[in-house]
Parts: structure tokens; C-alpha cells; sequence
């Protein structure tokens, strides 16, 4: 009986709603099965169910819902969840959201079908992420360090240059010391035409396309194919770290447009909003996409993600960026106020922040200074910002020398240690050395937060 029910086909489509189709007199179906569906005009689409009450189902058809009616329509029951063929084939090509190949190349031959929605991670056998991952940048490198299996997202404001900060992060990332190569998942959600140009061209400039995986949906996608996109890569991403044994590093943009797809399909099932109209169960959501980094005891790879996402006005309390900031390990926040200097990458240090920061660096893993540094370039940065709008009251003839020194520090350390090229990609060694020699700008008996023998042993004279 049960093999009949799955084969049935149903001609029952009482509703239908955004991208919401609704199907009564179903059995035997359940949450999350995809659907096939034949629309009046013999075109081929699929869906997935989102609940499931008494006999009827309530369908979110990928491809939207136009054409669709309720008398010729038709839907038959899959009795499988979503899945993703994986394939180490899958290294340099491109795919859309659904996993597709859109590149003109050959079909995947999958090695095995995986769940998109991924195994759970049993706490008991996570690794504490310890490995420090060059990126190249001063900024992420000296002062908010990305650790292999962490998860450190990218806060940005709309017209910011996170995507080519995101470009340069996927070029450049290695770990040092080692001979292990970053695969790179690269997940867009959303983006414009204008956005995914710039990734193909940037990284088929550089060579980078060989060892980065793409997945893109487009803006004039639908929405729902926007909330499987993620999950896509990540399954691939797990494919690769923890069969392969590969290092990956998973870059996700935009976020905000995936919580934007949340949010529509949440009032197509009308359902009571939270937050500005955010679904309540948003941080559940989010957290099973962030989650899905780390590191598995005995086994060789990792995964470490980087999402970024566009905070709405530039508001650090909204509730994207609130949320993923509760369950990431810090964040990377760039500004809008640095940005208008000219500065590239605009990171405002201040509010940035690495939680693992303290586990991948040191003697052993970059220099035994690294923390010493960190803390007295943040610390001289911090008060030199401060003193900036003093100096707007008071005017600059009211400082006193030690104070001038500061305000000297804070433009030296934006023009010098923030500020660099596109294209280049400084080694920690560099970004130490750099944060020294601008130290020297400070009096030497400032320097109270780095102990005395690494000012002795790197203090430039």
C-alpha cells in the first residue's frame, strides 16, 4: 500500500498563494518531502512541503508559482527529502541555487546523494579551532584573527566593498606552515547580475576558479530557491572536509537577502512575525546554517565560514546581524565613516572582534609578540579616535604633546595598517613588523600593553 501512495498523483490543489501552493486529501506525506509538479501547460516544477495538518499539505513550489491554477494542476509526492549528488568533480565549476550546473559543462556524476540538510555535529567530537588561516589582510590578520573551524562573519552596509574584500579573503586565505590547500565554497544568495560578473571575472583573472566551488542564485531567482542555496554548499562543503579531508573555507553573501526569503515565505503561511517581521524561529534558522564550521576530532578537515551580510541602514541592532552575532565567534564590521576617506577595506577595528582570536596565534603559530601588538595598536587606536573629537571642541592647540602623538597614531595606523591594495597580500610577519613601526609614533613608555622584553626585542630604533 505504501508504494501506492507514493506514486499517487494528485489533482487536488485547493489554493494558491505567493509561493505557497496548498493540496488537499493527501496521505502519507510528510514535513519536508519534495514534490514534483506538472503545471496545466506540461512544464515540469518541484517543491518542497512545509506542513503538513489532517490531509492537507501546504507546498512551496522552487521555480514560483505563475501559471500554476487549481483545476489543471498537478502534484505527486516524492517521499524524499531534499538531496545534493556530491562529486570532487564539483572543484571549479559553477552551479545555481539549486545545484545545477549553469557553466556549459558536463552533469555532475554524483560519488553519493547527501541530505542538504546535513548530519549534526556531535558536540563530544568538535576540535577547538587552534590553526591560525593567513588571509592576508592586517586588519582580519593582526587584530581579529581567522581560525580554521571558526565561524567569523562580515558585517557590512549597503554600496560597501565586501565583495571584493570577499574576492580577495577567497584568493588569498592559506594556513601557514603548511601545504594544505583552501578549497573554497563560494554560496551567493541573491546577488545581481552586476555582483556575480564580478566574482566570475575575479576569480577566473586570478586562477582562483580552480579550487572554488560556486553557488549562485540571481535576484530575479525565486525566493525559495534563495533557502536552499546554503544548505547546498555547506552539504558540499562537508562532502569535501570530512570525506575528502579537504581544508574549505565557505563564503556566504548575502545573508541578509536569505533572512529577506525567510521572511517572504513566513508571511505567505501567514504566520505571527517577530522582529520587524522576521520570523521568530529566524535564530533557529540561521544558527543551522552557522553551525555546520568547525572541526571533527581524528578527522583531517575542516570547515571555516565567512558570511557576510548587509546590515539595513547600517544598523549593528537590527536583527540580522543581532542574531548572527549570537552565534558566531565574533564579527568583521566594516564602516561606512572609514569607507568615505577612501580607505580600503574599511574595517572599523573598534567594534570588530575575534573570539577565537586568542587559541590560533602566539609563539608557534605566528610570533610570540601577536597578542602584545594586537592589544597596544587597539588600545593607541582607540584613544586616538577619541581624542579626534576633542580636538573637534577644543581645536588641536589644546592637546598636549603625549596627546598629539595619539592623534598622529590613529591617522597613521588608518593610512598605513587599515589601508591596502586589492591585490595585496601581506604574510603576518609583514602586519606585525607594519604594527611596530607605527608604535614608534607613541611615546616608548606608552607602550604599556606589551611586556617589556618583546619591546626589547622588537622595537624598531
Amino acid at each position: 500500500m505504501n508504494a501506492d501512495i507514493k506514486t499517487r498523483e494528485y489533482t487536488t490543489v485547493s489554493e494558491v498563494s505567493g509561493p505557497l501552493m496548498i493540496v488537499e486529501g493527501v496521505e502519507g506525506v510528510a514535513y519536508n518531502e519534495i514534490v514534483e509538479i506538472e503545471t496545466p501547460a506540461g512544464e515540469a516544477r518541484s517543491g518542497q512541503v512545509l506542513e503538513v495538518k489532517d490531509d492537507i499539505a501546504v507546498v512551496q513550489v522552487f521555480e514560483g508559482t505563475t501559471d500554476l491554477n487549481t483545476r489543471d494542476t498537478k502534484a505527486r509526492f516524492t517521499g524524499e527529502t531534499a538531496k545534493i549528488g556530491v562529486s570532487k568533480d564539483m572543484m571549479g565549476r559553477i552551479f545555481n541555487g539549486t545545484g545545477k550546473p549553469i557553466d556549459g559543462g558536463p552533469e555532475i556524476i554524483p560519488d553519493v546523494e547527501l541530505d542538504i540538510n546535513g548530519n549534526p555535529m556531535n558536540p563530544a567530537s568538535r576540535e577547538f579551532p587552534a590553526e591560525f588561516i593567513q588571509t592576508g589582510i592586517s586588519t582580519i590578520d593582526g587584530m581579529n584573527t581567522l581560525v580554521r573551524g571558526q565561524k567569523l562573519p562580515i558585517f557590512s552596509g549597503s554600496g560597501l566593498p565586501h565583495n571584493d574584500l570577499a574576492a580577495q579573503i577567497a584568493r588569498q586565505a592559506k594556513v601557514v606552515g603548511s601545504d594544505d590547500e583552501f578549497a573554497v565554497i563560494f554560496g551567493a544568495m541573491g546577488i545581481t547580475h552586476e555582483e556575480a560578473n564580478f566574482f566570475m571575472r575575479d576569480f577566473e583573472r586570478t586562477g582562483a576558479l580552480e579550487k572554488v566551488t560556486v553557488f549562485m542564485n540571481l535576484a530575479d531567482d525565486p525566493a525559495i530557491e534563495r533557502i536552499l542555496t546554503p544548505k547546498m554548499a555547506l552539504t558540499t562543503a562537508e562532502y569535501f572536509a570530512f570525506e575528502l579531508g579537504m581544508h574549505v573555507l565557505v563564503i556566504l553573501t548575502d545573508l541578509s537577502n536569505y533572512c529577506e526569503a525567510l521572511r517572504e515565505i513566513s508571511a505567505a503561511r501567514d504566520e505571527v512575525p517577530g522582529r520587524r517581521g522576521y520570523p521568530g524561529y529566524m535564530y533557529t534558522d540561521l544558527a543551522t546554517i552557522y553551525e555546520r564550521a568547525g572541526r571533527i576530532g581524528g578527522k583531517e578537515g575542516s570547515i571555516t565560514q565567512m558570511p557576510i551580510l548587509v546590515m539595513p541602514q547600517d544598523d549593528i541592532t537590527h536583527p540580522i546581524p543581532d542574531l548572527t552575532g549570537y552565534i558566531t565567534e565574533g564579527q568583521i564590521v566594516l564602516a561606512r565613516d572609514i569607507h568615505r576617506k577612501g580607505i580600503y577595506p574599511p574595517v572599523d577595528v573598534l567594534p570588530s572582534l575575534s573570539r577565537l582570536m586568542s587559541g590560533g596565534i602566539g609563539d608557534g603559530r605566528t610570533r610570540d609578540d601577536h597578542s602584545g601588538v594586537s592589544d597596544q595598536l587597539y588600545s593607541a587606536y582607540a584613544e586616538g579616535r577619541e581624542l579626534r573629537d576633542l580636538v573637534a571642541v577644543v581645536g588641536e592647540e589644546a592637546l598636549t604633546e603625549r596627546d598629539q602623538s595619539f592623534l598622529a597614531f590613529a591617522d597613521e595606523f588608518e593610512n598605513q595598517f587599515i589601508t591596502q591594495a586589492k591585490d595585496e597580500d601581506r604574510t603576518i610577519v609583514e602586519t606585525l613588523d607594519l604594527g611596530w613601526k607605527l608604535l614608534t609614533i607613541l611615546p616608548k613608555n606608552e607602550l604599556k600593553r606589551v611586556k617589556d622584553e618583546m619591546v626589547e626585542k622588537y622595537y624598531p630604533e
